[in-house]
């Protein structure tokens, strides 16, 4: 390398990494949001505007061309800490002890917060409700032990210490949780009951989308079966073998059967006034952390949904 470069060594959280050989001409932005998955092309364009990107010791524009060999160094702001602050918010407690809540999220609902999401969350409703909770996952996500979609509604296990968060942890992680979920899809599905088997990564050119990608995603298996068929629409339930980001979403949109209001991977809500997909994680079942007895919590459909399905009903008629 060139020794009469000079680089931003001193600066905090600076990585500094050579262009792989193969690389020809890609953008700047576009470049760093691949290598960084988890985060955006806006993300890295801001950061270049603010000089935080140096190209061969030099601030390049968003749209520079990289080649194979050129040196970058990326410095990426310290994050503000957040003060995480409990909220009288009802919480729907399907389940509750010592160790364990099992809650029903309500739609539109964030599961904790995040950027652009620092109040109104499960976890700052959960804070006003039990104040000790596991800390493993940090400040932002006390408790949170698995996730689900902002618009999905549905059972979610809350952990109130660490041994109860371990043990459930290890077992999301050997897949021995028990999820099944209940939604509408568009179309009419063929068969009964079925399994879809195909990795789940990040989309290749979308960035906020998940897709089936055999290059760089993780396996995911989702088992389905048909509850209702109606004049253009199917109610399904589908059991999680693994539980990847957007899995359900993502699987029965590859096979041409996205779930009804569905803005990200389906065509949206078809004239029904439709807060996102119509998903519901049904039920959940894990070895209680303590005594290690099965526990198996079911969470109602909501209103809008069985309302839904009601509408969709009178029109098979």
């Amino acid at each position: 390398m060139d020794s009469g470069r000079e680089y931003p060594k001193s600066r905090e959280n600076c990585q500094e990494f050579e262009v792989e050989p193969e690389v020809a001409g890609e953008r700047l932005d576009r470049y760093l949001s691949r290598i960084y998955e988890k985060q955006s092309r806006s993300f890295f364009q801001k950061l270049i505007k603010e000089q935080l990107v140096l190209v061969n010791g030099k601030p390049r524009k968003a749209s520079f061309p990289v080649c194979g060999g050129d040196l970058l160094s990326v410095t990426v702001p310290r994050a503000q800490e957040i003060a995480i602050l409990p909220e009288d918010i009802p919480l729907d407690i399907l389940y509750e002890d010592g160790d364990v809540l099992v809650v029903n999220k309500p739609k539109g609902m964030v599961a904790h917060p995040s950027a652009g999401h620092y109040s109104g969350t499960l976890v700052n409703a959960v804070l006003f409700h039990c104040r000790d909770l596991s800390g493993i996952n940090g400040e932002i996500r006390p408790g949170i032990v698995h996730r689900i979609d902002m618009d999905t509604t549905g059972a979610l296990i809350v952990c109130k210490n660490d041994a109860a968060h371990l043990a459930v942890a290890a077992q999301i992680k050997e897949h021995s949780v028990t999820r099944r979920y209940r939604g509408i899809v568009k179309g009419i599905v063929a068969g009964d009951q079925g399994r879809i088997e195909g990795p789940i990564g990040r989309h290749p050119t979308q960035r906020k989308k998940m897709a089936v990608n055999y290059d760089n995603g993780k396996p995911a298996v989702t088992h389905y079966q048909v509850l209702k068929r109606f004049e253009r629409h199917t109610y399904m339930e589908f059991e999680l073998e693994t539980g990847r980001t957007h899995q359900i979403r993502v699987h029965m949109a590859s096979i041409g059967h996205p779930l009804l209001g569905d803005m990200l991977y389906g065509s949206g809500r078809e004239g029904a006034d439709l807060q996102g997909q119509t998903l519901h994680a049904m039920v959940i079942g894990f070895a209680h952390p303590t005594t290690g007895a099965y526990l198996e919590v079911e969470a109602p459909l909501p209103a809008y949904f069985q309302e839904l399905l009601r509408t969709l009903g009178k029109n098979n008629h």
